[in-house]
This record gives structure tokens, C-alpha cells and sequence, in this order.
């Protein structure tokens, strides 16, 4: 199926790894342009030459406002933002928490979403087939026992997402969520660890427990969240706006 971005102008967030990585190769292999940015040093110098790419720590606004201005100019404007940053936050009960924990989650899932939509707006009305994918969770909908400022961060995502389809409408800009549940790879191991770590529990235990109320008792691939931001992104979906989309298995609780 041709998805029609060939020469599309790409931006995504954390693309060095993991799902943004996937992403970023999902994208380049339809002939996209891409712009990315992450901590992970190893990780961006393995991404091909035609890749723009800077090291960001997106919790900090002047790097990240920086990043997005020189990527839009290494682009020649932009068509798509997928912001994918994000990190798994503190595990435990909300009275051990620190709250520096806590605004580090909220920074870096949240507040940097604000920022890269607001320096992207402006060249995205430009675009004939403006889209901004913002990444969720399955936390976003469901909460998440134990993991309670990476859910709050989360359902914040997917309000900024309907409140931006909304205000964005006008400008031709559909805006999206997408929501992952359990994700093969290294992040989502960490995650299952720091629970059972949590609950005195082994890590087969939590992995099982993860999967009691899915359906389909799989992990998603970070390459079937590709395909679906791509089609978020293609003109084939240009009338899917303010949605929040899960691909879970159909998982029905988390924690």
C-alpha cells in the first residue's frame, strides 16, 4: 500500500532506540525525511547519514526548543511531529515517591510534548498534509497501580492530544494518540523488574500477572506502532483526528 510520504518531513522524539527507532526506519523506508533527538550517544550514531540528529535531553526546554528549530531548517518545513520521549518514571506507593522523581516524569512525558507541538504549529500549517502523533500508554487510559506519575503524565498526553485536534482543526493539523500496552524489547523488561521489585514479587510472576487481563497474551512490537503512526501520518488517514488508539492485545487493567 502506498502511504504517500515519500519526501515527507519528519520529526520524531527519542528516535535513537526502542520504538523511536522504529519509527524513525518505518518512515525512512516509505522515503520520508526524518529529524530526531535522544540521550542515548550509542544509539544516534548508528542511525543512517540522512538522519538529522542531536543529542537533547527533551526535559529541557531551551535544548529542545533549539533541536526543533534546526530540524524544521535541515527539513525545509515539517509535515509530521511524533513526539515518542518518555521514560517508565518511579514505581511505588505515592507516599515514597520523591517529588523530584515525579517532575521528571511529568517533564519529559508531559511538558515536553507542549513544547514541541507549540515550535512545530507554525510550520505544520504550512504543510498539506499536516499531523502530530503523540505517544500515550495503556497507563493513559487505564491507570496503573504502583506507577501512578507515568499514568497522571499519560492521561495528560491524551488531553493535550483532543484538546489540540480541536484548536488545530481549522489549520488542517490532525492530532493523535497512540497508546501501547506491553512492548517486547528492553524498557518494558525494566519495567516488569522494578514491579516485582515493588511488590517482593519474581519477574516471571509480574510478567504473568501483566498479561491476566489481555486477550491476545503478546507483547506488541514496536514496528506494529510504527505502521500505525504511519498511517496517522499518510494522507490515507487524513480524517482520523482526537483519537486515542491502543494497540494492546485488548488489555483490560494494569497493575
Amino acid at each position: 500500500m502506498d502511504l504517500f510520504l515519500n519526501q515527507a518531513r519528519v520529526i520524531v522524539t527519542a528516535g535513537a532506540g526502542g520504538i523511536g527507532r522504529a519509527i524513525v526506519e518505518a518512515f525512512l523506508s516509505e522515503g520520508a525525511r526524518v529529524a530526531t533527538c535522544d540521550i542515548d550517544d550509542a544509539g544516534l550514531a548508528t542511525l543512517p547519514d540522512n538522519v538529522f540528529y542531536r543529542r537533547v535531553d527533551v526535559s529541557q526546554t531551551i535544548e529542545l526548543t533549539a533541536f526543533m528549530d534546526d530540524a524544521v531548517q535541515a527539513l525545509g518545513g515539517l509535515d509530521c511531529l511524533v513526539n515518542n520521549a518518555g521514560i517508565a518514571g518511579p514505581s511505588g506507593r505515592i507516599e515514597d515517591l520523591s517529588l523530584e522523581a515525579v517532575q521528571q516524569c511529568l517533564a519529559i512525558c508531559l511538558t515536553s510534548q507542549f513544547v514541541t507541538i507549540a515550535r512545530a504549529v507554525p510550520h505544520l500549517r504550512d504543510s498539506e498534509n499536516a499531523s502530530i502523533v503523540n505517544i500515550s500508554s495503556l497507563a493513559g487510559r487505564l491507570g496503573f497501580r504502583l506507577r501512578s506519575p507515568y499514568a497522571a503524565a499519560k492521561w495528560g498526553v491524551i488531553g493535550l492530544t483532543k484538546s489540540m485536534a480541536i484548536e488545530l482543526g481549522d489549520d488542517g493539523i490532525r492530532v493523535n494518540a497512540v497508546l501501547p500496552g506491553l512492548v517486547s524489547g528492553d524498557r518494558q523488561r525494566r519495567v516488569l523488574q522494578a514491579r516485582a521489585d515493588a511488590q517482593g514479587i519474581s519477574f516471571e510472576d509480574a510478567e504473568s500477572d501483566a498479561f491476566v487481563r489481555t486477550s491476545i497474551k503478546e507483547y506488541v512490537s514496536p514496528q506494529q506502532l510504527a505502521d500505525q503512526i504511519l498511517l496517522l501520518a499518510s494522507p490515507r488517514g487524513k480524517t482520523i483526528s482526537g483519537q486515542a488508539i491502543s494497540v494492546c492485545g485488548d488489555t483490560g487493567m494494569l497493575g
